[in-house]
Protein backbone atom coordinates (compact mmCIF):
# COMPACT_ATOMS: atom_id res chain seq x y z
CA UNK A 1 0.00 0.00 0.00
CA UNK A 2 1.29 3.83 -0.51
CA UNK A 3 0.19 6.65 1.18
CA UNK A 4 -1.62 8.96 -0.17
CA UNK A 5 -2.12 12.96 -0.89
CA UNK A 6 -4.93 14.51 0.85
CA UNK A 7 -5.88 18.05 0.23
CA UNK A 8 -7.93 20.11 3.07
CA UNK A 9 -8.70 23.62 1.90
CA UNK A 10 -5.81 25.05 0.41
CA UNK A 11 -3.68 23.07 2.36
CA UNK A 12 -1.46 19.83 1.38
CA UNK A 13 -1.03 16.47 3.23
CA UNK A 14 0.17 13.27 2.92
CA UNK A 15 -1.11 10.26 5.22
CA UNK A 16 -1.11 6.20 5.03
CA UNK A 17 0.43 3.08 6.35
CA UNK A 18 3.87 3.44 5.57
CA UNK A 19 4.83 5.95 7.87
CA UNK A 20 1.58 5.71 10.29
CA UNK A 21 1.54 9.38 10.21
CA UNK A 22 0.03 12.91 8.69
CA UNK A 23 2.70 14.78 7.09
CA UNK A 24 1.55 18.55 6.89
CA UNK A 25 3.29 19.66 3.34
CA UNK A 26 2.13 23.04 2.89
CA UNK A 27 -0.13 24.57 5.57
CA UNK A 28 -2.28 27.53 3.92
CA UNK A 29 -2.71 29.57 7.27
CA UNK A 30 -5.94 30.60 6.15
CA UNK A 31 -7.61 27.03 6.92
CA UNK A 32 -6.35 27.75 10.59
CA UNK A 33 -8.10 26.67 13.23
CA UNK A 34 -10.46 24.67 12.12
CA UNK A 35 -7.53 22.71 9.80
CA UNK A 36 -6.93 20.97 13.67
CA UNK A 37 -10.02 19.57 14.12
CA UNK A 38 -9.35 17.43 10.52
CA UNK A 39 -5.82 16.38 11.41
CA UNK A 40 -7.16 15.15 14.15
CA UNK A 41 -9.79 13.22 13.16
CA UNK A 42 -7.46 11.69 10.28
CA UNK A 43 -5.52 10.61 12.97
CA UNK A 44 -8.50 8.49 14.96
CA UNK A 45 -9.32 7.22 11.63
CA UNK A 46 -6.32 5.86 10.61
CA UNK A 47 -5.05 4.76 14.16
CA UNK A 48 -1.74 6.90 13.33
CA UNK A 49 1.15 7.58 16.02
CA UNK A 50 2.08 11.25 14.73
CA UNK A 51 1.56 14.28 13.24
CA UNK A 52 4.60 15.84 11.46
CA UNK A 53 3.82 19.30 10.32
CA UNK A 54 6.43 21.92 7.82
CA UNK A 55 4.55 25.29 9.14
CA UNK A 56 6.14 29.11 8.96
CA UNK A 57 7.25 30.13 12.44
CA UNK A 58 4.42 32.88 12.58
CA UNK A 59 1.37 29.97 12.10
CA UNK A 60 3.12 27.87 14.85
CA UNK A 61 1.68 29.08 17.72
CA UNK A 62 -1.77 27.37 16.92
CA UNK A 63 0.27 24.13 16.89
CA UNK A 64 2.12 24.83 19.52
CA UNK A 65 -0.90 25.34 21.81
CA UNK A 66 -2.50 22.45 20.78
CA UNK A 67 0.80 20.03 21.79
CA UNK A 68 2.65 20.25 19.21
CA UNK A 69 6.49 20.25 19.81
CA UNK A 70 9.22 21.97 17.95
CA UNK A 71 11.57 19.24 16.51
CA UNK A 72 13.54 20.77 13.79
CA UNK A 73 13.87 24.43 12.69
CA UNK A 74 15.01 25.50 8.42
CA UNK A 75 16.13 29.24 8.35
CA UNK A 76 14.97 31.08 5.95
CA UNK A 77 13.10 28.42 4.17
CA UNK A 78 10.08 30.78 2.98
CA UNK A 79 12.09 33.22 0.39
CA UNK A 80 15.06 33.05 2.33
CA UNK A 81 13.27 35.41 5.18
CA UNK A 82 10.98 33.22 7.01
CA UNK A 83 11.78 30.08 9.16
CA UNK A 84 10.05 26.67 8.67
CA UNK A 85 9.41 24.76 11.81
CA UNK A 86 9.12 21.15 11.54
CA UNK A 87 6.49 20.11 14.19
CA UNK A 88 5.30 16.93 15.79
CA UNK A 89 2.83 15.99 17.46
CA UNK A 90 2.77 12.24 19.35
CA UNK A 91 -0.39 10.52 19.34
CA UNK A 92 0.90 7.22 20.79
CA UNK A 93 3.10 8.62 23.60
CA UNK A 94 5.87 5.30 22.62
CA UNK A 95 6.11 6.87 19.76
CA UNK A 96 7.63 10.08 21.05
CA UNK A 97 10.64 7.80 22.43
CA UNK A 98 14.00 7.36 20.20
CA UNK A 99 14.34 3.43 20.74
CA UNK A 100 17.58 3.89 19.12
CA UNK A 101 18.88 7.38 21.27
CA UNK A 102 22.30 5.99 21.66
CA UNK A 103 23.34 5.41 18.11
CA UNK A 104 21.16 8.41 16.87
CA UNK A 105 23.43 10.58 19.19
CA UNK A 106 27.30 9.27 17.79
CA UNK A 107 25.88 9.83 14.80
CA UNK A 108 25.50 13.36 15.38
CA UNK A 109 28.09 13.75 17.05
CA UNK A 110 30.48 12.42 14.23
CA UNK A 111 28.83 14.54 11.93
CA UNK A 112 29.28 17.69 13.91
CA UNK A 113 32.71 16.69 14.32
CA UNK A 114 33.63 16.99 10.62
CA UNK A 115 34.52 20.26 9.00
CA UNK A 116 33.71 21.71 5.80
CA UNK A 117 35.45 19.57 2.67
CA UNK A 118 36.40 19.47 -0.92
CA UNK A 119 34.90 16.64 -2.33
CA UNK A 120 36.54 13.32 -3.47
CA UNK A 121 38.75 13.81 -6.54
CA UNK A 122 37.63 10.66 -7.77
CA UNK A 123 34.42 11.50 -7.94
CA UNK A 124 34.42 13.89 -10.68
CA UNK A 125 35.57 10.57 -12.88
CA UNK A 126 31.67 9.30 -12.54
CA UNK A 127 29.37 11.42 -15.64
CA UNK A 128 26.96 13.38 -13.55
CA UNK A 129 23.58 14.70 -15.70
CA UNK A 130 20.40 15.60 -15.39
CA UNK A 131 17.67 12.20 -15.54
CA UNK A 132 15.32 12.45 -18.28
CA UNK A 133 11.76 10.77 -18.22
CA UNK A 134 13.33 7.90 -20.60
CA UNK A 135 16.33 6.97 -17.71
CA UNK A 136 13.20 6.64 -15.24
CA UNK A 137 12.89 2.41 -15.30
CA UNK A 138 16.58 2.07 -13.99
CA UNK A 139 16.15 4.87 -11.90
CA UNK A 140 13.23 2.95 -10.28
CA UNK A 141 15.33 -0.34 -10.43
CA UNK A 142 18.24 1.33 -8.13
CA UNK A 143 15.70 2.98 -5.54
CA UNK A 144 14.10 -0.81 -5.56
CA UNK A 145 17.40 -2.46 -4.69
CA UNK A 146 18.43 0.04 -2.38
CA UNK A 147 15.09 0.61 0.15
CA UNK A 148 13.02 -2.44 1.65
CA UNK A 149 10.13 0.74 2.22
CA UNK A 150 9.93 4.20 1.51
CA UNK A 151 7.59 7.27 2.01
CA UNK A 152 6.89 7.60 -1.46
CA UNK A 153 6.43 5.80 -4.60
CA UNK A 154 9.82 6.16 -6.15
CA UNK A 155 10.27 2.14 -7.18
CA UNK A 156 7.20 3.46 -9.63
CA UNK A 157 8.75 5.10 -12.62
CA UNK A 158 5.01 6.36 -13.93
CA UNK A 159 5.55 7.91 -10.25
CA UNK A 160 9.39 9.23 -11.32
CA UNK A 161 7.70 10.58 -14.49
CA UNK A 162 4.93 12.50 -13.38
CA UNK A 163 6.93 14.48 -10.33
CA UNK A 164 10.05 15.17 -13.23
CA UNK A 165 7.43 16.77 -15.14
CA UNK A 166 5.92 19.05 -12.17
CA UNK A 167 8.38 19.72 -9.55
CA UNK A 168 11.64 17.38 -8.89
CA UNK A 169 14.61 17.42 -10.51
CA UNK A 170 16.45 13.94 -10.77
CA UNK A 171 19.87 13.59 -11.04
CA UNK A 172 22.20 10.23 -11.57
CA UNK A 173 26.00 8.91 -11.94
CA UNK A 174 26.76 6.84 -14.73
CA UNK A 175 29.65 4.27 -14.89
CA UNK A 176 29.76 4.22 -18.87
CA UNK A 177 26.00 3.11 -19.13
CA UNK A 178 24.84 1.96 -15.69
CA UNK A 179 23.16 4.14 -13.40
CA UNK A 180 25.07 3.86 -10.37
CA UNK A 181 23.96 6.54 -8.09
CA UNK A 182 21.00 9.18 -7.97
CA UNK A 183 19.53 11.85 -6.08
CA UNK A 184 16.63 14.68 -6.70
CA UNK A 185 16.28 18.20 -5.51
CA UNK A 186 12.31 18.46 -4.52
CA UNK A 187 11.92 21.92 -5.52
CA UNK A 188 9.53 24.30 -3.77
CA UNK A 189 9.53 27.33 -6.33
CA UNK A 190 6.72 29.45 -4.17
CA UNK A 191 9.06 29.52 -0.79
CA UNK A 192 12.01 29.34 -3.06
CA UNK A 193 13.62 26.30 -1.26
CA UNK A 194 14.67 22.53 -2.34
CA UNK A 195 14.78 19.59 -0.35
CA UNK A 196 17.76 17.47 -1.64
CA UNK A 197 16.92 13.13 -1.50
CA UNK A 198 16.12 10.24 -2.67
CA UNK A 199 20.07 9.36 -2.96
CA UNK A 200 20.74 6.12 -3.24
CA UNK A 201 24.31 4.03 -4.61
CA UNK A 202 24.75 1.05 -5.52
CA UNK A 203 26.86 -1.14 -3.52
CA UNK A 204 29.41 -1.64 -5.64
CA UNK A 205 30.09 1.85 -6.07
CA UNK A 206 30.06 3.57 -2.02
CA UNK A 207 32.24 5.12 -0.58
CA UNK A 208 33.40 6.52 -3.57
CA UNK A 209 31.97 10.09 -2.95
CA UNK A 210 29.27 10.21 -5.25
CA UNK A 211 26.49 11.41 -2.94
CA UNK A 212 28.40 14.58 -2.38
CA UNK A 213 29.28 14.51 -6.29
CA UNK A 214 25.55 14.96 -7.15
CA UNK A 215 24.75 17.71 -4.17
CA UNK A 216 27.55 19.36 -5.52
CA UNK A 217 25.88 19.23 -8.84
CA UNK A 218 21.98 20.01 -7.62
CA UNK A 219 23.07 22.99 -5.48
CA UNK A 220 24.44 24.69 -9.22
CA UNK A 221 21.57 23.37 -11.19
CA UNK A 222 18.94 24.68 -8.60
CA UNK A 223 20.60 28.17 -7.51
CA UNK A 224 20.22 29.80 -10.92
CA UNK A 225 15.82 28.89 -10.43
CA UNK A 226 15.93 31.49 -7.66
CA UNK A 227 16.03 28.21 -4.81
CA UNK A 228 17.49 30.21 -1.64
CA UNK A 229 17.61 27.19 0.85
CA UNK A 230 18.50 23.63 0.65
CA UNK A 231 17.73 21.25 2.95
CA UNK A 232 17.67 17.02 3.75
CA UNK A 233 15.75 15.03 6.30
CA UNK A 234 18.26 12.25 6.17
CA UNK A 235 18.18 9.01 7.97
CA UNK A 236 19.69 10.30 11.90
CA UNK A 237 21.34 5.95 12.29
CA UNK A 238 22.86 6.89 8.29
CA UNK A 239 26.50 8.12 9.26
CA UNK A 240 27.25 8.48 5.66
CA UNK A 241 24.68 10.85 4.59
CA UNK A 242 24.96 13.05 7.61
CA UNK A 243 28.68 13.38 7.51
CA UNK A 244 27.97 13.99 3.76
CA UNK A 245 26.23 17.28 4.34
CA UNK A 246 28.20 18.11 7.07
CA UNK A 247 31.61 18.35 4.86
CA UNK A 248 29.10 20.15 2.24
CA UNK A 249 28.64 22.96 5.21
CA UNK A 250 25.01 21.94 5.88
CA UNK A 251 24.26 22.62 9.57
CA UNK A 252 22.43 21.16 11.98
CA UNK A 253 19.02 21.67 12.55
CA UNK A 254 17.68 19.01 14.44
CA UNK A 255 16.03 15.55 14.91
CA UNK A 256 12.77 14.54 13.91
CA UNK A 257 11.77 11.27 16.41
CA UNK A 258 10.42 8.16 14.88
CA UNK A 259 9.24 9.96 11.49
CA UNK A 260 9.71 8.01 8.41
CA UNK A 261 8.88 4.68 7.09
CA UNK A 262 11.94 4.11 5.44
CA UNK A 263 14.50 0.77 4.91
CA UNK A 264 11.73 -1.78 6.48
CA UNK A 265 11.21 0.17 9.58
CA UNK A 266 10.14 3.56 11.05
CA UNK A 267 13.07 5.50 11.60
CA UNK A 268 14.32 8.99 13.02
CA UNK A 269 15.85 11.63 10.77
CA UNK A 270 18.03 14.46 10.92
CA UNK A 271 17.49 17.94 9.31
CA UNK A 272 20.20 19.78 7.64
CA UNK A 273 19.91 23.18 5.87
CA UNK A 274 22.40 25.28 3.92
CA UNK A 275 21.58 29.23 2.22
CA UNK A 276 22.33 28.84 -1.09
Amino acid sequence: MTDSLLQIGRSTLQHGPNSRRVYLMKLDPADLPGFHDDIERLVRDHAYGKVFAKVPEPAATSFLERGYREEARIPGYFHGETDALLLGWFADPARAVDRDADQTRAVLDAALAKTPLAPKPGAALFDVRPLEPADCPALAELYRATFPSYPFPITNPAYLKETMASHIAYFGVFDGPLLVAASSAECDLDARAAEMTDFATAPECRGKGLARHLLDCMEAAIAPRGIRTAYTIARANSLGMNIAFARAAYRFGGTLVNNTGIGGGIESMNVWHKTL
